[in-house]
């Protein structure tokens, strides 16, 4: 088990430091802070906690028009579905000696307390990984792999990886165990090298599982933007018998084509003929937003951000009105989302917090001199209306 050590807390046990540690990673929850939490709908029964809330599928088709003295349509009526989902348990957890604690938790021994910084850091850990969900599919899918080697997989992108990244290797489409538990001990381009025996991973078949996250083809992540953005089950509700229950998807068959304003309308457009209204944001990945900015340069448009409604800048996208552009480091790449942001929201209990259910956040370790703490929050994301959000993808990146 991973734990904080007198000697894996070295680097910050000195006497003489800069004002403050330096963090080599990027903490940046873009779309969940431009999501509304709510604890409305969230109910507790048999089996765990859930989230109810009614969806309208289906319009009421008792209308026409007559003749004098014709027989009147028949009667209709609106159409609904009952959404019934599973709020999510996501965890983070610390453990720390009690050499730490006791050694390290003054500011003449360190600059920042030790302690603190588990504290803390656990709490940004899991707020990052929760900044990758919301834009995956519950599965806990990190990447896919296009070519095996021993002990290293090549994989379509490294975006979600880290050095001591923890993965389990399995079939994307099934769940099917190829290894557990393995650490990632190395990472050159898109070659990522593995601990543990060798394992033969298939190129577009096999990926790279955030480890625990999908074993037993069981969904313990939320569902992110991947399924809510898209066709088929979602909330127990299917578009193949629902079919307004579905987003627009404008992909270009595998093959990259160029950002156009053009293709952006369209999607707005098609939003619109499926009665999803209008999104409020777009969401895009660094290279996708470089492409709509090289885009506006060549239009000799006005290029700079903006600000907008609850603090976010971003370039401006006009379709009747400006909504923002938002570039995300978390969105995947080669894609744009729009969204209708008053359509979704994150169902949760409560904010994540501190397991201290017997009144204290550190637990000793029995027969160890060692404590633990544990974070916690049971959510969800939902949509009540799949059909006012789109999917741009298949795009060249600026």
């Amino acid at each position: 088990m991973a734990e904080a050590t007198l000697t894996t807390v070295g680097a910050i046990l000195k006497e003489v430091y800069g004002p403050r540690i330096e963090k080599q990673y990027v903490e940046e929850l873009t779309a969940l802070k431009r999501i509304e939490r709510t604890s409305e709908g969230v109910v507790e029964t048999v089996g765990g906690k859930y989230v109810d809330f009614p969806i309208k599928v289906r319009r009421n088709t008792g209308i026409g028009n007559r003749q004098e003295n014709e027989q009147l349509p028949a009667a209709g009526k609106q159409g609904y579905a009952e959404v019934h989902v599973p709020l999510y348990y996501s965890y983070g957890r610390v453990r720390m000696t009690g050499q730490v604690m006791e050694l390290a938790e003054t500011n003449y021994q360190a600059f920042a307390s030790a302690m603190d910084q588990e504290m803390d850091g656990v709490k940004d850990d899991r707020l990052d990984d929760d900044a990758r969900q919301v834009y995956m599919n519950g599965t806990g899918l990190l990447t896919g792999i296009t070519a095996d080697g021993a002990n290293t997989v090549t994989v379509t992108s490294t975006q979600y990886l880290e050095i001591g990244t923890r993965i389990d290797i399995l079939v994307i489409a099934t769940g099917v165990v190829l290894a557990t538990n393995r650490e990632i001990t190395n990472i050159v381009g898109l070659v990522v090298t593995y601990d543990g025996a060798d394992v033969v991973a298939v190129a577009g078949t096999h990926g790279l599982f955030r480890q625990g996250n999908f074993l037993a083809a069981a969904q313990r992540e939320v569902t992110g933007f991947d399924k809510i953005v898209n066709t088929g089950e979602l909330h127990n509700v299917n578009s193949a018998t629902e079919p307004k229950w579905q987003a627009t998807l404008m992909g270009n068959a595998g093959v990259d084509r160029a950002l156009s304003e053009g293709l952006m309308i369209q999607a707005v457009d098609n939003i619109r003929i499926a009665g999803g209204g209008r999104p409020t944001v777009v969401f895009c990945g660094l290279g996708v937003r470089r492409s709509y900015f090289n885009l506006l340069v060549q239009q000799r448009r006005y290029t700079d951000t903006k600000e907008f409604a609850g603090g976010f800048t971003g370039l401006a996208f006009n379709h009747g009105k400006e909504i923002p552009v938002i570039d995300d480091p978390k969105s995947p790449p080669e894609q744009m989302l729009f969204i209708s942001e008053p359509k979704v929201k994150v169902y949760r209990n409560k904010p994540y917090h501190f397991a201290d259910a017997d009144g204290s956040v550190l637990k000793w370790v029995t027969d160890y001199d060692a404590w633990e703490a544990l974070i916690r929050q049971y959510w969800e994301i939902g949509t009540s209306q799949r059909n006012s959000h789109a999917r741009l993808f298949d795009l060249i990146e600026g």
